[in-house]
């Protein structure tokens, strides 16, 4: 079974993984890991998260992620234009300058009592959605953009506690210094070897950089033949790869994939290497969705060939597969002995005693 050594390879590989609460099937985090390593035990990418040996982090990368502690140094940056009010959300942002006794008030209380989370601080009841924050919540979420506090740990309800970040990250990813270009052109290569090959669009969009600066470390890291141009048939834009370039004959392999999944949640790229157009139908109405609620998708030999709504219905102890779409062109005996013994492999993670599966007439 996968351990702790496997576990903190793949982040180093990925450059981060994307956490969400969503907890359809498990939460999102764990999926990515299952997808590429096989069957592993949770607990210890718990343990890497916020056990007494912990080796990652969470902070804005892609979205909300883990990273390992040289990724976190590598953002120190963006944690330093955040303090100035740059590059985070306009409430976030404005917190400091307009409430700067509420901020230093709920630093304060964290140094001195230790890690806590939002609901722990008094008038911190939020309305229920992102813009129902309350002021503490937002308080808190600067410090954690401005690399003042971080994740202490993550509470069953998923609930974030935070805590100093001298008292969770390691003193030498602390005292670790890179000057912001040459960070962000660490960046650009760590989303490249993510990647393997990609447009200038896409490695912008791995660690959400800007435009400009994006562009800048790009063209330094061609200038100085670190990256390379090439093309890609069908696409419109150049694409860059890391020398030497090598294309392998066979891409072999299946995995059930997160929607967040580092491979497709860039969707323009999605649709420019799998002919895959892919969205999230967690937010559509029910009558108005076209694959399903919470859906993952199946690579097999480099190719998206399906679609499967998923859910895990813990009080049953069933993972459910509500409809399977295939993707144009795939046949359903070309796949359906393999999936099925996926969806077990999934089921039997999980935990989930039973599978259910559509009658073969359902899939669609």
């Amino acid at each position: 079974m996968p351990g702790r050594r496997a576990l903190a390879a793949l982040v180093a590989r990925l450059g981060c993984v994307q956490i969400d609460s969503v907890n359809v099937v498990t939460r999102s985090h764990y999926l990515p890991f299952f997808s590429r390593l096989g069957a592993y035990d949770t607990a210890t990418l718990d343990d890497l998260l916020s056990g007494p040996r912990r080796a990652f982090a969470e902070y804005w990368a892609h979205e909300a992620s883990i990273v390992d502690f040289e990724r976190w140094a590598l953002l120190r940056w963006r944690m330093e234009r955040a303090r100035s009010g740059r590059g985070t959300w306009a409430r976030v942002a404005r917190i400091d300058a307009s409430q700067p006794d509420l901020v230093e008030g709920v630093r304060r209380r964290i140094a001195s009592d230790g890690a806590l989370a939002a609901s722990d601080f008094a008038d911190s009841q939020s309305q229920g959605s992102w813009w129902g924050w309350s002021d503490v919540k937002v308080a808190l979420e600067y410090l954690f953009w401005a690399g003042i506090v971080t994740t202490r740990r993550r509470r069953p309800s998923f609930e974030r506690e935070y805590d100093l970040v001298e008292r969770v990250i390691p003193s030498e990813a602390l005292e670790h210094r890179v000057d912001e270009a040459q960070a962000q052109r660490e960046l650009m290569l760590a989303s490249l070897r993510a990647l393997g090959i990609a447009a200038e669009s896409d490695l912008r969009d791995y660690f959400r950089l800007d435009l400009l600066d994006a562009r800048r470390a790009l063209a330094e890291l061609v200038e100085a033949r670190h990256v390379v141009r090439v093309g890609v048939e069908g696409w419109k834009a150049p694409a860059y790869a890391i020398p030497p370039l090598r294309i392998p004959r066979k891409a072999l392999g299946r995995a059930l994939l997160s929607p967040f999944d580092n491979l497709i949640w860039n969707r323009p790229r999605a649709q420019r290497l799998f002919a895959f157009d892919f969205r999230l139908e967690i937010y559509t109405p029910a009558a108005k969705r076209v694959h399903g609620y919470y859906v993952l998708p199946y690579l097999v030999d480099g190719r998206l060939v399906a679609r499967v709504d998923l859910k895990h219905d813990r009080a049953a102890s069933t993972l459910r597969a509500h409809a399977v779409h295939l993707e144009h062109g795939v046949r359903l005996a070309a796949i359906a002995t393999e999936l099925r013994a996926d969806l077990r492999l999934l089921a039997t993670w999980l935990g989930a005693e039973h599978l259910t599966i559509p009658a073969v007439k359902a899939w669609k």
